[in-house]
């Protein structure tokens, strides 16, 4: 508890706090990991239904696999960590969310400013006319695809698949708060998902203090970690908010 009052105390000094978040945070809104025993990769093949270039040659495949996807974030909510991100968004200390997850729980739990690294699976986008729209239920019950209104191709969800860039504008917002920000929160994240697990040395190297929350170990854990907190983030964030 003592590193816990120590870690609210420098919360409410430094106050510009930043949060990169990974799979990890979305465990208990209902969200398995990618990997794992319950992940979408044990089921599939990312290099098989992930890949860009498979998209484009076989979209009735990948949509088996965007169908199962889809259907457990529809029945997801956020988790008490998401839910503690919001809070300390509205007590003016927590100013961005940079996440790795593609769930749209951020904004859901409350938190305005996401910066979403890999996209957002609750939209669906035409590759060729660029035309998004929200990825609903409905969308799953149209075979073998969606498609586009206005070009007739097929609609995929507005993430970034393997061989896919990260969106420009997305990356120059998580360097800007990388740079900025005083302390930085790594929740839930594996820090092995390149170029993404840069952020965390960029905010280090601008001399931000690094607390890191996670249930193991991580390449961050002996490199650029300050505080290593072991557990999970829907257990130890509330309770570090309860002493702001």
């Amino acid at each position: 508890m003592e590193e816990y009052k120590k870690i609210a105390d420098m919360i409410k000094e430094k106050n510009y706090i930043v949060a990169f978040t990974g799979a990890g945070i979305s465990v208990d809104a209902g969200v398995p990991a990618f990997r794992g025993g319950q992940g979408l990769w044990e089921k599939y093949d990312p290099m098989e239904y992930a890949q860009i270039s498979a998209f484009m040659r076989h979209p009735e495949k990948v949509w088996v696999m965007l169908r199962d996807m889809a259907s457990v974030l529809f029945a997801s909510a956020p988790s008490p960590a998401h839910n503690a991100l919001a809070s300390l968004e509205k007590l003016g200390y927590l100013k961005a969310v940079i996440t790795q997850n593609v769930d749209g729980l951020h904004q859901e739990a409350g938190n305005t400013n996401v910066i979403e690294y890999h996209g957002n699976h609750r939209w669906l986008v035409c590759m060729d006319c660029q035309k998004r729209l929200p990825f609903t239920p409905e969308s799953t019950a149209v075979h073998p695809y969606p498609r586009c209104e206005k070009c007739g191709k097929a609609l995929k969800p507005d993430v970034v698949f393997f061989g896919e860039g990260i969106p420009p504008a997305e990356r120059m917002r998580a360097n800007n708060e990388a740079d900025r920000c005083k302390v930085m929160f790594i929740i839930g994240t594996s820090g092995v998902v390149y170029p993404a697990a840069d952020i965390p040395y960029q905010a280090k190297s601008r001399g931000a203090v690094i607390i890191e929350i996670n249930v193991e170990r991580t390449p961050f854990t002996s490199s650029i970690t300050d505080y290593f907190l072991k557990g999970t983030a829907s257990d130890i964030l509330p309770r570090v908010l309860q002493l702001l």
